[in-house]
Formats: C-alpha cells, structure tokens, sequence
C-alpha cells in the first residue's frame, strides 16, 4: 500500500481479443460463443495456469491479464498464437477464430479483482496495433525479454496511441503462418494468374491517428474479402496472405505478381468526431489501370451498421466493375485461343446486346465453354438464362424445345455445383417461365442464402413474386436488386419488372416512370417498352398508348397479347387481364 492508500505492484499485462468478432458473431452466434469457449477452457485457462498468471476479466471477445514474470507473459502469448493455428487448421477462412495480443509492464492499480493504469491502457493499445494472429509489445517488454527468449520481434518504430502523451516504442512478432506469407512475400517470385478473375484486398489504411479506428479498418477490409468470396467466379486471396502487407508501403504490381492476381483493392479510413470518411479504389495491377474509386461519408451512429453498408457498396460496386472488365478481356481475345472460362465471359457480351443475333452467339460459346469443361457449373446456368431470354425477347424459333433444354441445363447446373447461386438463379428464371413460381422463389431464395449481395437472385425473386399475386412483396425484392447492382447491365430489367408490378397495384403513373426509366437503359428490349403501353391504356391516354406501341412495333413488328401471357404465366388470373386490358385499350391484337 502506498502512501496514498492505493495498492500498487509491477506486473506483466497482456491484453487480447478476437480479430472480426462482430462479423462471427452476426454470422454463427451460437458456433462463435461455442468455438469462444472450447478455446479458452482447452487451450487459454491451461496456458495461464502453466505460466503463473491470472485472467482478470473477460470483456465479450477480450481478455486482461496479469503475470508476474514478463518471460512467462509473452511465452504465454506466442504459445497461444502458435496453437490457434493448429487448432485453425481445416476450419474456412471465414469461421476462424483469431487472436490479436498486446503486453507492456510497469505499475498498475489494484482494485479487488480489477487492476488500472496507464500500464494496462498501453497493453490494450498494443493489441489494437497488433496484426490478425499476431502480438505487439512494448519496448519496455522488448528490454526485459531480450535474449532471454528464443522469439524473434521486430522493432517498428514509435506509435501514437490514444490518451497517452508520450509516443510508445513497439515491436512486432507474428505467428508462424502470417510470417511464413511474409518470407514468401519477400522472395523475388512472380505468382501465375488462375484461370478466374482474381482480387486481393489490402488492409486499409488507418488514417485517423487513433490506434482504436484500426478493428473499424481492418473490419472493412475483412468484411470485404468474405463478401467477395461469396462469388464462386472469383478467386479471392484469403485475409492472411492479404494483410502480410499490412503497415507497408506497397507497389501493387508488386503485390500483384506476389500474390498471383489481377486485380487489388485499397483504401483508406479517417475519422473525425462523429463522422468516418472511407475511400476505396479497384485497380487493374497487370495493366496498372485504375478501374473504380469512390468515396463514402458517413456518421457513426453505429458503428458496425456502418461497416456493413460500406462493405455492401463497395462490394456492390466492384462486382459489376470486374464482371465488365472480364467481358471486355474475353472479347478482345482471337476465337481460337478462348478456354472455357473466356467463352463464357464472351457469351455475357454477346448475352447483355439483346439482340437474335447476339443470343444465337452466346448459345454457341456455351456449348463450347461445357465441351471445354463438362463441370463448369456457370456454363450450364449461363446456356439456361441464355435459352431463357431467347424465349422472352421473342428470339426463339422452338420455345418449347428451347424452354425444356434450359430446364435440362439448369437443373444440371446445380448437381454440378450446388453451392453456385448462378445456378440457382438460372433454374430459378426457368421455372418462372414455366409458370412454377413456388419452385422459382425457392431457387432465388437458395441463391440469395448463398451470396447475399447477388442481384440477380433478388431480381428473380421479384419476377416470380408479382407474377404469383405477390406485387407488394416484389417491388422490395426490385428495390434491393437495384440498390446492390446500380449499374447492372440488366438494370432495365429489373426497372421494367417493377413496372409490371406497380401496374397491377392500380400505380400506372409510377408504372410509367420506371418504363420510361428501363428505356433510357443501354441494351434495353422490347420489355421495357411494353409496361409503359399497358400503363397509358388503363389510364385511358389512348393516343400516347398507341404512340408507345409504335416503339414496340420497332423492336417486334409481330408482338400480340398471346406473346406477352407466354412468356408472362400470370398465376392469377385477374392479375393476367389487369395486365392485358391495357394492352387492347392501346390496339396491340389478341
């Protein structure tokens, strides 16, 4: 006790807590809590015992703790983090549990059970900045354990960290698997490309000044990398691997030929007060060609809820940007060099024209791209939408035939790979022309459960929804697609559908609007065309509906109301006349 009645003593503390902790817990609560506590009373508790120490108190995901010895405390420390790798092993990339630590020593408060001071608030500031499975300490630790243990630590200079005056000397170990990445890292070797698209999103930077802000930067990136992974066409490189460059000044072509791929994500987090300001950028490192950048201004009101919509944007963003430059890779290719994965982007660029001629094309890379890989799952999916859209642009000279070929190419897109939501999706488009509407939600639903942020499942969800007397529903699933994918190249699809949807809600001046939206779309059809036709004939502007029906007649000279209900199975039947009393009233013949 000291002369002020409060009870001091020396002492080691490590702070500790998981890395993405938020994102398991939102994603497998009850397996996180479980997997949470198996580490601790297996490996942790026992751990603690062995050297001596103490667990002072559990905060969720953290741990303070105190030793006697500085020694015991970082062998402590680096013995956990080498068996959480172990204990990682076989578990995905997405469900691990990992550990950041940090350990400084010095003079703490006792209170009871709990313990204080600037010593314990370095400790906990140590551990923000240390990486995924790594520990940082102090360069007071550093003097007391050097050459009295076997571990390796590397000084990265004084550090700024919140609410101490003076900058704090740090040094760095990281676990056998990160450092592993790293040596490979270091060593002058240029990775091949796979054949898929392939992205590395590197850590972003924390621009705040404030140690705290790196959980939110690193959240972002974290996020990032497990939503992209959700698209089975993609080949993402895994966190570890992207974040052995975390800290560093990096050149992305040098990242690129390190971790064998084409495309990297940056970015950057400041925050200021009550607002965050997040940039992110897609470049194309092989041709060092910036593709996309934006920047997001938020309050941080909730914190994770920010970090979702963030990561959703840009996800949603960067999609559609990579998709769009595949295609137009694919396409600048000679025919006789193409592989199965370049004829199935050259059939999304013959696919998003709208044309007979174009989808004749796409139908023809298909088939190429499965006789060139009988497993490639996308392939089929891509031969069922593409039959798909023959049959309701009015292409097709067999829908019939067409229609049950999809069927066949679809439902083998799924045994192929039950995991792709494309497959899912395709199938699902398929039964909505068949008029199986439950069997179609189904598919979507199974796609949308498989990748969250799939547009496309949504859309297909919407289209089935209004068609089975569902309209109110549908326009929310419309409006989810459009604000996941904003530059779809099938955005007058999902406008014109919502359309559709708003007519038979008796809104024919909003009907008109999303019409007329899905007109000035690029690549639009003649489906964008004919909502806007049914819309002024219920509302009885006959000259404009007849005016509109011209424009149809421009994209098909032979459309009738028999056309539309066949490509459009109505399971209501007073939803199908709705729809076709506006039709007649504008003079298209039954």
């Amino acid at each position: 006790m000291t002369r002020d009645g409060v009870e001091r003593r020396l002492a080691a503390i490590v702070c500790s807590d998981v890395v993405g902790y938020s994102r398991l817990m939102g994603e497998d609560e009850v397996g996180t809590l479980n997997g949470l506590n198996a580490h601790r009373k297996e490996l942790i508790e026992p751990k603690t015992t062995e050297h001596h120490g103490r667990v002072v108190k559990l905060m969720g995901d953290g741990a303070l703790m105190e030793f006697a010895s500085v020694v015991d405390a970082v062998n402590f420390a680096v013995e956990i983090q080498q068996a959480m790798v172990e204990r990682n092993a076989g578990v995905p990339e997405d469900r691990q549990i990992t550990y950041r630590v940090g350990i400084n020593i010095g003079d703490i408060i006792v209170e009871g059970e709990d313990i204080h001071g600037d010593c314990v608030n370095i400790a906990s500031r140590l551990e923000g900045l240390a990486e995924p499975g790594g520990i940082c300490i102090s360069e007071k630790v550093y003097r007391e354990i050097r050459n009295k243990i076997p571990t390796a630590f590397e000084d990265v200079g004084e550090q700024k960290v919140k609410n101490i005056s003076e900058p704090v000397r740090v040094y760095r170990w990281a676990n056998a698997a990160t450092a592993q990445a790293a040596d490979g890292m270091a060593m002058d070797h240029v990775l091949e490309l796979p054949d898929r698209p392939s992205i590395a999103v590197l850590p972003f930077t924390n621009m705040s000044g404030d140690a705290e802000q790196e959980y939110f930067s690193d959240g972002i990136s974290e996020d990032i990398i497990t939503e992209l992974s959700r698209f089975h066409w993609l080949f993402v490189i895994a966190r570890n691997s992207s974040f052995a460059f975390k800290g560093q000044s990096v050149d992305i072509k040098g990242v690129s030929q390190k971790l064998g791929v084409r495309y990297v994500v940056e970015g950057s987090v400041r925050r200021a007060g009550n607002r965050v300001r997040i940039t992110a950028q897609l470049i194309d490192a092989v041709n060092d060609n910036h593709m996309w950048a934006e920047r997001y201004d938020r309050d941080l009101e909730d914190i994770f809820a920010v970090q979702d919509d963030v990561t959703r944007s840009i996800v949603s963003a960067i999609e559609p940007q990579l998709a769009s430059s595949e295609r137009q890779r694919a396409h600048r290719k000679p025919t006789d060099s193409l592989d199965a994965w370049e004829c199935y982007q050259r059939v999304l660029c013959h696919l998003y024209q709208d044309e007979a001629e174009d989808s004749q094309e796409a139908v023809k890379f298909l088939q190429r791209a499965i006789d060139l890989d009988p497993n490639f799952s996308s392939a089929f999916a891509g031969l069922a939408f593409t039959l798909y859209y023959n049959v309701i642009l009015g292409f097709s000279l067999d829908p019939e035939a067409d229609i049950a070929r999809a069927l066949d190419a679809g439902t083998t897109a799924v045994r192929v790979d039950e995991n792709d939501p494309f497959a899912h999706v395709a199938l699902g488009r398929v039964y909505t022309l068949k008029g199986e509407h439950g069997a179609a939600i189904q598919s979507c639903d199974r796609a949308v459960a498989l990748n969250p942020s799939y547009a496309s499942a949504h859309f297909g969800r919407a289209h089935s929804l209004w068609m089975s007397g569902r309209p109110e529903i549908a326009i929310l699933s419309h409006d989810e697609a459009m604000r996941l994918s904003p530059r779809d190249p099938l955005l007058w699809a999902f406008q014109a559908s919502k359309a559709i949807a708003l007519i038979l809600l008796d809104r024919y001046d909003e009907a008109l609007d999303w019409a007329r939206k899905a007109q000035r779309q690029p690549n639009t059809s003649v489906w964008a065309f004919l909502p806007e036709v049914s819309a002024l004939g219920l509302l009885g502007r006959t000259e404009e509906a007849r005016t509109a029906l011209e424009r149809v007649r421009q994209l098909k000279p032979d459309v009738t109301c028999g056309f539309a209900i066949q490509v459009l199975p109505f399971s209501q039947s007073a939803d199908r006349e709705h729809f076709l009393r506006g039709l007649l009233a504008a003079g298209v013949p039954e």
